[in-house]
């Protein structure tokens, strides 16, 4: 007897980035998801275009003042229906859909601080309120539960499991890179260090000569990373975003992965799967201590705290030391095979939804 497969929609938020939830909840077996928003989404699942009411542009993702126009309306046969972050608007109208039609919802999270400003705000508190009736919260990382039941969410509705990553693609070159190479890839933001990391570079130089610094991905700070690349001639190399195969070829060049991210006001570092992209290179990871970053890093990585000469200081250390760099490279290639290797997490996740379709 064939299997039903089970039917997930996945209500996308503006300005989502791809290659994340959805990717993972479309690898769970058995599982039928149908993405709601725009643009098109990342991978092979399913898309039906929904647009957005966007009075005000300041906020991204999950504080993005947005939600989809005709969702309400909207009259489809499925099993569940999930999203992103408890506050986010999107979320509160996929809860008021659920109610209405009887279906199944998971929230999805990283949110690790239950001060976050925006559940003060009338609309971001609504949603909140209407969010705490879903039938699975899904966590990323552990911080996301304590955060939970910080705001009575009930422990039997929650469940953690660890993000994955493809380990076939983000794989160790045959041989470590031997030339000082450092690679940032993240938003080229200020909230991701990249200022931090150029001071720090400044100061590795001096200590390195020969060091270079390749910074990947996009953001409002590219043009100060393409002044310092003047201004090193070269020593700094801008070469824009990519897909996951150019990050996966740029890692493998690479001897160290750098960040330095730092809390704003809404916003402290939650995981970054860049670190455990890096990490499945057969990287070390040197960042600073922000938020529940270190669910991601283990030590011995170095984690500083956001100051450009402790940082240089943890960079030279392991550019110095190409046999340090290797053993600690091989490390983190094991962790993520241990704890976020891609099929494993995705298998676990539909566990997850399964344990609650049984009840």
């Amino acid at each position: 007897m064939t299997e039903v497969p089970r039917r997930l929609l996945w209500a996308s938020l503006a300005d989502q980035r791809p290659g994340r939830e959805l990717h993972w909840l479309a690898q769970m077996p058995g599982t039928e998801v149908t993405a709601l928003g725009n643009p098109l989404p990342y991978g092979q699942e399913r898309w039906m275009p929904m647009r957005y009411r966007r009075p005000v542009r300041r906020f991204v993702e999950a504080g993005a003042f947005a939600w989809m126009r005709g969702l309400d309306d909207l009259d489809l046969e499925t099993d569940w229906i999930a999203s992103l972050e408890l506050c986010s608007l999107v979320t509160g109208q996929a809860s008021t859909w659920a109610r209405r039609r009887k279906v199944r919802q998971a929230v999805l999270t990283w949110e690790n601080d239950p001060r976050q400003p925006l559940y003060r705000l009338p609309p971001y508190r609504g949603a909140l309120r209407r969010a705490r009736e879903a039938d699975l919260f899904l966590c990323f990382i552990q911080a996301a539960r304590e955060h939970l039941l910080s705001l009575d969410v009930p422990d039997e509705r929650i469940r953690v499991v660890l993000p994955g990553v493809d380990t076939a693609l983000f794989s160790p070159a045959p041989e470590p890179q031997p030339r000082p190479e450092l690679v940032f890839v993240s938003p080229v933001a200020a909230n991701k260090g990249i200022d931090r990391v150029l001071e720090a570079f400044d100061l590795v130089r001096r200590q390195v000569p020969d060091a270079h610094l390749t910074v990947m991905g996009r953001g409002p700070l590219v043009p100060l990373v393409q002044t310092w690349s003047a201004r090193t001639a070269g020593a700094v190399t801008y070469v824009g975003a990519g897909a996951p195969r150019d990050v996966a070829a740029r890692l493998r060049s690479s001897a160290v992965f750098v960040t330095a991210p730092r809390a704003t006001w809404r916003w402290n570092e939650q995981f970054g799967l860049a670190y455990l992209e890096a990490m499945s290179s057969g990287l070390p990871v040197v960042t600073t201590r922000c938020g529940t970053n270190h669910e991601a890093v283990p030590p011995p990585n170095p984690m500083v705290a956001d100051d450009a000469e402790e940082l240089a200081d943890a960079l030279v250390g392991l550019l110095d030391d190409p046999s340090r760099r290797a053993v600690l490279g091989a490390a983190n290639r094991a962790h993520v095979l241990a704890h976020h290797e891609l099929g494993e997490q995705t298998r676990l996740m539909g566990e997850a939804f399964a344990g609650f379709e049984r009840q």
